[in-house]
């Protein structure tokens, strides 16, 4: 990894490129960053830096204020390690702005995604439902059987009801289309895991 930044997904939205073609963005507000602690091979085993935000000026408790007091760096919301091939560059007390990409560029992006609770296979794996007509029943909307005779027990990874979302995922390979300096935002080509408002990690793509 040569570089990455901590931003907040905004929402989607479309722009129109030099030939007038419709293009599907997110836009993201990434940055500033402020390198809140840095690590080196000598003293942690390998290279990294810690980056921090969005000030916070309550909810900190006395562990984080200590370790921003340390750094010399305001009280920040949201922290995220990026192990970074070359750190040099990088001091604690350091800026991060998006400016750091370029448009055309190809990026990953870590996000939760959104919640739906507690779903049924249907609606969380797409199962097929059961015929809708009389004399099948009492349910319509449940999985079929759930294992064989021999063996007498129910495989792994079998598709069931449970927890649909709220999960860390990420898309490797999206196009960075647009880099607002002066606004700090990124308007990356494609859908982006999470909400809107949602915390994102942007990297530069590890398999372009």
């Amino acid at each position: 990894m040569k570089k990455g930044i901590i931003g907040k997904k905004l929402g989607m939205t479309q722009i129109f490129d030099a030939k007038g073609n419709v293009i599907p963005v997110t836009l993201i507000e990434a940055g500033p960053c402020v390198v809140s602690q840095k690590k080196t091979i000598e003293n942690d085993g390998y290279n990294a830096v810690q980056l921090a935000y969005q000030d916070v000026k309550k909810n900190a408790n006395k562990a984080q204020l200590g370790h921003f007091k340390k750094a010399g760096v305001t009280p920040k919301r949201h922290l995220k390690e990026f192990r970074l091939d070359d750190c040099s560059a990088l001091e604690v007390g350091s800026v991060v702005t998006v400016d750091t990409f370029a448009a055309g560029e190809k990026v990953d992006i870590t996000g939760i995604t959104k919640g739906h609770g507690y779903t049924g296979a249907i609606k969380r794996w797409n199962l097929h439902k059961l015929r809708m007509t009389h004399g099948v029943g009492p349910v319509h909307r449940q999985s079929g059987s759930m294992g064989v005779i021999d063996p007498a027990r129910i495989f792994k990874n079998k598709k069931m009801a449970g927890q649909w979302g709220n999960e860390q995922v990420t898309i490797l390979n999206l196009e960075a289309v647009k880099i607002d300096a002066e606004k700090n935002l990124i308007a990356v080509k494609g859908a982006v895991p999470g909400a809107k408002g949602g915390i994102v990690f942007i990297r530069d793509s590890v398999k372009a």
